[in-house]
C-alpha cells in the first residue's frame, strides 16, 4: 500500500505517547504523566519541554492542594500548535473544516456543488481556503496539511486511486493526491469517506477516553464502514476495511443518504441533497418512518458482523442525515439486536449516534495530517 504524505512535524515516540495520553486522560501533571507512562521525572520534563516549544502542549494554571511543595502544573493538548483542513463532497454541496491541534473545529463551510471533475473540486476549494485564509488571523500558524475524503473504494491497495460513486465519476482511477495537488500545491490525505467519519467520532470526548476500538457506519453518497482498532485507524490489506456496501447489491434498495433522496423522488417529493431533509421530517414522517425501518433492518446484520469480529467497545451510526434520523437508526438497530444477545454474558457493544452528523467526514479528513503526525507506526 503506497505511503501516505510526510507529516509536516516529525515527533518522538516518547512525544507521541504523551500527547496520546493527554487527549485520552484530559489535563496531566508531568509527575502523573511520568507514572502513567513508567517514565521518570526527569525524562518527563524533557520531553514536555519540548512539547511546549513546539506549542503543542500548553500549562495551565497550578493546582495547590495545601501540601507541601510546589502546586502542580497541569499539561494539555494546546490548539496553537498547527492548523489542518478537512474537504469533502456530500450529495449537493461541499463541505470543509479547518481543525486545530486539538482537533477542534474553528471553522465549518459549505457551498453547493454538485460537478464530477475533481479539478473543478480542486479549484472551488482553492479559492474558497483562500478566501478564509485573508478573512481569518488564526490560520496563519503552522499549516499541517489536507484530507480529502472520498465515498469510493481503492483500487490495487493504492488509496490514491479509488472506484468513486458515480456522481463523482471523475474523480475514479486517477491519482487524486496529484491531482489536487497539482491545483493546491500542498501535502493531501486522501481518505475514505467512513473510514474518515469513524475517525473524527474516536477523536471525540467520550469515546477516545472510553474505548479503544469503535465501528463506525456512514450513510452518506453510498453506505460504508470505518474501523479504529487499537487506537489506529484499520485499513486492511487492500485500504478497504469496512466496505459495507458489497452487502447491499446496487440493483435494490441500499442504506445510504442517496437511497433517501431517490425514495422522496418516487414519492413525488422535490429534493436536491441531503440538506433537504430537516425540513422534510415533520410533513412526510411516515414515509421517513417506513425508510428508517428498512434501513435498520438491512443494517443490523452489519453492525452484528463488524461487532462479533472486531469486538468493538461501541458501535456508532453516522451520516450526512439529520440527528434526528440518526438517533432513531440507532435505536432500532439496537432494538432489533437485542435478541441475539439473550444469555451471551460478555460485553454488547452500545449503538450510538454521532454528534457529529455530515461534519464528521470533513472534521475526520481535517483530523487526518493530525493523526499520521501523532499515532505510532504499526
Amino acid at each position: 500500500m503506497p505511503a501516505a504524505p510526510r507529516p509536516q512535524l516529525m515527533l518522538t515516540e516518547m512525544q507521541k505517547r504523551v500527547l496520546l495520553h493527554l487527549r485520552i486522560a484530559g489535563p496531566l501533571p508531568r509527575i502523573d504523566l511520568a507514572v502513567a507512562l513508567d517514565t521518570n521525572s526527569a525524562t518527563m520534563t524533557r520531553v514536555t519541554q519540548q512539547l511546549v516549544a513546539l506549542d503543542l502542549v500548553t500549562e495551565l494554571q497550578a493546582q495547590d492542594h495545601g501540601s507541601r511543595g510546589r502546586p502542580s502544573v497541569p499539561l494539555t493538548i494546546a490548539g496553537r500548535g498547527g492548523w489542518s483542513v478537512g474537504a469533502t463532497v456530500q450529495p449537493g454541496w461541499l463541505e470543509l473544516v479547518v481543525v486545530d491541534f486539538r482537533g477542534q473545529p474553528l471553522l465549518h463551510d459549505t457551498q453547493p456543488f454538485d460537478d464530477p471533475d475533481p479539478r473543478v473540486f480542486a479549484r472551488t476549494l482553492d479559492a474558497r481556503l483562500r478566501a478564509l485564509v485573508s478573512q481569518h488571523g488564526f490560520l496563519r500558524g503552522r499549516f499541517l496539511g489536507l484530507g480529502v475524503a472520498v465515498p469510493g473504494y481503492a483500487l490495487d491497495g493504492d488509496l490514491n486511486r479509488r472506484a468513486v460513486v458515480q456522481r463523482l465519476s471523475g474523480w475514479s482511477d486517477i491519482p487524486l493526491a496529484e491531482t489536487f495537488g497539482d491545483v493546491l500545491d500542498m501535502p493531501i490525505w486522501i481518505e475514505n469517506d467512513a473510514t474518515a467519519a469513524a475517525l473524527a467520532e474516536y477523536y471525540q470526548p467520550g469515546i477516545i477516553d472510553r474505548y479503544r476500538s469503535i465501528l463506525v457506519l456512514f450513510l452518506g453518497h453510498g453506505v460504508g464502514g470505518g474501523l479504529v482498532a487499537a487506537r489506529d485507524l484499520f485499513r486492511g490489506d487492500h485500504g478497504n476495511a469496512g466496505e459495507i456496501g458489497k452487502l447491499f447489491p446496487g440493483d435494490a434498495p441500499r442504506p445510504s443518504g442517496v437511497d433517501l433522496i431517490d425514495t422522496f423522488r418516487r414519492a413525488g417529493v422535490a429534493i436536491e441533497s441531503l440538506s433537504d431533509v430537516a425540513a422534510l421530517l415533520v410533513p412526510h414522517e411516515a414515509l421517513i418512518a417506513d425508510w428508517i425501518e428498512r434501513v435498520a433492518r438491512q443494517l443490523e446484520q452489519a453492525v452484528i458482523g463488524g461487532a462479533v469480529w472486531l469486538d468493538p467497545g461501541a458501535v456508532i451510526i453516522s451520516g450526512a442525515l439529520p440527528s434526528n434520523i440518526l438517533e432513531r437508526l440507532a435505536t432500532r438497530i439496537e432494538q432489533l439486536s437485542a435478541p441475539r444477545h439473550r444469555g451471551y454474558q460478555a460485553p454488547v457493544p452500545p449503538m450510538l449516534p454521532s454528534t457529529l452528523g455530515s461534519r464528521a467526514v470533513a472534521i475526520g479528513a481535517g483530523m487526518a495530517p493530525i493523526h499520521a503526525i501523532t499515532a505510532s507506526p504499526r
